[in-house]
């Protein structure tokens, strides 16, 4: 059995190292470059959670595990529900910790996501809110499903241009609750030549016009947030680098 005073240190080192890679300029650039050239082959799309297709970067899937545990928020809100497996992922680990529900908004659940959500073991940890996540009704919606004096986690992973990011921040910020976490999904939009943008998918985001520029825009106007430098520093080989947000305690 370790030592205390042996995981204090293994813990402060892991903390420096990450803080290391997250100023280390040419580790990010060889990290992006494999990020590009892997997108070739659809990477993000080869993964899945309980057997429903989670469309994240294994890097992206670890840190996402270690925020959940390390908060154990007791809603997590997602946009962009795609085909669940994100949903499924929260909701798995809200059971092992023992407490807790997701809601996944989407402008559109297709029939067999649905299904596929609402009859998976997980189904019951699980609400589906469908609509704009802008609109006024979507947003009531979901803030009726938040228990009052509940800790509030919310992932931004839906349409991926900035003015609909930066709206959903403004939108969903106030929803995240003290020393909890708002993620913005795909920053690594943020850091991709024209020339580097992923083109095989159905819409693009072309740097200036994507999450990242949306989330510099908020964290001008906001101070209640700040990056959690720590866990971006970590997010080598992802999609989510400088997403990582955490609410002033």
């Amino acid at each position: 059995m370790s030592h205390p005073d042996d995981r204090a240190k293994f813990k402060a080192e892991s903390a420096e190292y990450a803080l290391q890679m997250g100023r280390d300029d040419a580790l990010f650039e060889m990290s992006k470059n494999l990020v590009v050239a892997a997108d070739k082959y659809k990477y993000s799309y080869l993964w899945t959670w309980l057997g429903v297709p989670i469309i994240q970067m294994p890097a992206d899937i670890v840190a996402l595990q270690e925020v959940v545990w390390r908060s154990k928020p007791d809603v997590i809100v997602e946009t962009g529900v795609a085909r669940g497996g994100s949903l499924i992922f929260f909701a798995s680990l809200l059971k092992l910790i023992g407490n807790g529900k997701v809601v996944g908004v989407d402008i559109d659940i297709r029939a067999h996501n649905r299904d596929t959500i609402v009859n998976h073991p997980m189904a019951e940890r699980i609400s589906l809110v469908e609509g704009s996540s802008i609109a006024d009704n979507t947003l009531e919606r979901v803030r009726s499903m938040i228990p009052e004096g509940a800790s509030v986690m919310v992932v931004l992973d839906s349409d991926h241009s900035r003015d609909h990011v930066l709206a959903e921040l403004r939108a969903y910020a106030p929803l995240v609750t003290r020393g909890q976490y708002l993620i913005v999904a795909d920053t690594i939009l943020g850091f991709l030549s024209r020339s580097e943008t992923p083109t095989a998918r159905s819409k693009i985001w072309h740097q200036g016009d994507e999450p990242l520029a949306a989330l510099r825009l908020f964290m001008a106007e906001s101070d209640d947030f700040e990056l959690d430098h720590e866990m971006n520093g970590k997010l080598i080989m992802a999609s989510s680098p400088n997403g990582y947000l955490r609410k002033r305690a």
